[in-house]
């Protein structure tokens, strides 16, 4: 059974960082595609970055986020974070390696963790 399991959140000043981790537990293929998304109170979940054949941002973060992998384990490292980017983030993972736009397209995901920007 496959799980993703978000670490990392918490609450920082604006201006600070977080980094946020996903482990994933029993996938053993080679080809996927990870992404982190966020949910913030009263808005839909939007993409953040994803990480396959290459990486990508939304525009939002370009800059300040990096995203990246190492064996079974995703990573989010969030540099001069924003009142804005407060939200519930989630890692999702989605079968090939060709990562999908939308949410609906990604077979796992993690539970969330939160983070909390104060200005």
């Amino acid at each position: 059974q496959v799980q993703l399991m978000e670490s990392g959140g918490g609450s920082v000043q604006a201006g600070g960082s977080l980094r946020l981790s996903c482990a994933v537990f029993g996938y053993t293929s080679s080809s996927y595609c990870m992404a982190w998304f966020r949910q913030a109170p009263g808005k839909e979940r939007e993409g953040v970055a994803t990480i396959g054949r290459i990486t990508s941002y939304a525009d939002s973060v370009k800059g300040r986020f990096t995203i990246s992998q190492d064996n079974a384990k995703l990573y989010l490292q969030m540099n001069s974070l924003k009142p804005e980017d407060t939200a519930m983030y989630y890692c999702a993972l989605a079968f090939g390696s060709h990562c999908p736009t939308h949410e609906s397209n990604y077979n796992y995901w993690g539970q969330g963790t939160q983070v909390t920007v104060s200005s």
